[in-house]
């Protein structure tokens, strides 16, 4: 078998084994999210639009703080691999490991407080946004339950990065898997005061969430400290940061914060740009887009297995290898999204059987047209991710969210908005907009990381 060959099969290999628990985590996280909304929903319709209210608010402020101790995972996988070297002292590498699981915890600790305390000020002020003012009413007790979860859903987080980081993330999936039937089974306890408990009913949903986040940190807590890797520098001494560290984790994680803010927003205004044509539009636009999501979370995997694996590869100096990761992770996005795109091309209406009733034919019919764009902008999409994951790689967070605010609001936003309603291609020219804006931040990424590995070969070259 060729050299070359080899390479990628064993680069793939490596790609596989961490990228795989992380999406199947990622879609279990997807069912879990799932699960809360049909709760709702058997409550009844107004529980729904104020659940789905809150569940907006906590999910912006979660998702930017996921973004500020992402970075976490790629300092502990560079300082576990310079452990590896012969010119490292291992004691040494240990120390740096510990000083990032301290500082990623008190990092979370002090985002999940603001975020909490900027939840609750938020539902309080969104009813100056033109929200139902009965609806604003009933998502507030579900918003002060949500709060206080924000911490420890970050605390795991925290833990998460140093697990994956370290290469050892096979406990995820199954903690994650686990926390889908105990959510499921709190919702029904908390919402109807099963087994003696007070009878919350929406609320109860919040609670679930917090006490679901609550579990799952300190179940996988004890399964790191049960692990013979794991345990040595896992500290929750987190009054022993040093100052140095939290400020390079803060600099590094608030640009990714700020990217994945962006991203969040930008498909939250092309929703509203849809739903100004109406129900069909909006409902249309809602099946397909929960779609991409869902396969997204492929994508989401693939990005940060190669995103530590960039981180490694440049520690040990292993230019080349990064190099050959960016490729193995677009040709292993690239082979699921053409298996997707053929499924929504060829049977488009049993993609969209369990969003839609019998009757609902205009919008079946206009989501089978937006299932044609997204089989193509799924590429993009992934491609566009695993760009922003391997930039971090590189320790390159700004240029990274520097890239995605050219590509979605410079390009992405006024292209849909001149597709949509200037061409009158209504919510088809607005995904096509979508498009573009996602297929030029892939393009940036790309090349930005490029450019940053020849950067660092020709520092290589100079030094002498």
């Amino acid at each position: 078998m060729p050299p070359a060959l080899v390479r990628v099969l064993s680069d793939g290999r490596a790609l596989a084994t961490l990228a795989v628990p992380l999406a199947l985590t990622q879609l279990a996280q997807v069912a879990l999210t799932t699960t809360d909304t049909i709760m709702m929903g058997l409550i009844g319709t107004e529980a729904l639009a104020a659940g789905g209210l809150a569940m907006v608010i906590f999910n912006q402020l979660r998702t930017m703080g996921v973004g500020l101790v992402t970075a976490v995972g790629n300092q502990i996988a560079a300082a576990d691999a310079r452990a590896e070297t012969e010119d490292t002292d291992p004691a040494t590498a240990r120390e740096e490991v510990k000083d990032l699981v301290r500082a990623s915890l008190l990092l979370s600790t002090l985002a999940g407080l603001a975020g909490g305390v900027l939840m609750v000020l938020i539902g309080h002020a969104v009813v100056f946004l033109g929200q139902d003012p009965d609806v604003v009413d009933t998502a507030k007790p579900v918003l002060y339950a949500m709060a206080p979860g924000l911490v420890p859903c970050l605390w795991f987080q925290a833990i998460r990065q140093f697990t994956v980081g370290m290469r050892r993330p096979q406990a995820l999936l199954r903690i994650t898997i686990a926390s889908i039937a105990v959510n499921a089974g709190l919702n029904w306890v908390f919402i109807h005061g099963s087994w003696g408990l007070p009878k919350l009913g929406l609320p109860g949903i919040g609670l679930a969430t917090t006490s679901v986040y609550v579990l799952s940190f300190l179940a996988l807590y004890r399964s790191a400290r049960r692990d013979p890797r794991l345990a040595p520098v896992l500290s929750l001494s987190i009054w022993k940061t040093r100052p140095a560290t939290l400020r390079r984790l803060a600099a590094l994680g608030t640009p990714i914060a700020a990217t994945y803010g962006s991203e969040a927003g930008f498909f939250s205004v092309v929703a509203l740009l849809v739903g100004s044509f109406g129900t069909t539009a909006l409902a249309a636009h809602t099946a397909v887009n929960q779609l991409v999501y869902i396969v997204f979370q492929i994508a989401v995997g693939l990005s940060h297995a190669a995103s530590l694996g960039v981180s490694r590869e440049l520690a040990l100096g292993n230019l080349a290898a990064a190099q050959r990761l960016k490729a193995t992770a677009l040709a292993c996005a690239a082979a699921v999204m053409a298996v997707v795109a053929l499924v929504y091309v060829t049977v488009p209406e049993l993609v969209l059987a369990p969003f839609f009733e019998g009757e609902s034919r205009s919008a079946t019919d206009l989501a089978a047209r937006l299932l044609l764009v997204a089989a193509v902008l799924q590429f993009f999409d992934c491609a566009q991710n695993i760009g922003v994951g391997l930039l971090r790689g590189l320790d390159d967070t700004k240029g990274g969210f520097h890239v995605t605010l050219i590509g979605y609001w410079l390009v992405g936003l006024p292209a849909a908005t001149l597709l949509g309603f200037v061409t009158g291609w209504d919510t088809v020219g607005i995904w096509l907009g979508l498009l573009a804006g996602l297929a030029t931040t892939a393009l940036l990424l790309l090349r930005r990381f490029d450019q940053g590995v020849q950067r660092r070969q020709g520092a290589t070259l100079v030094t002498p």
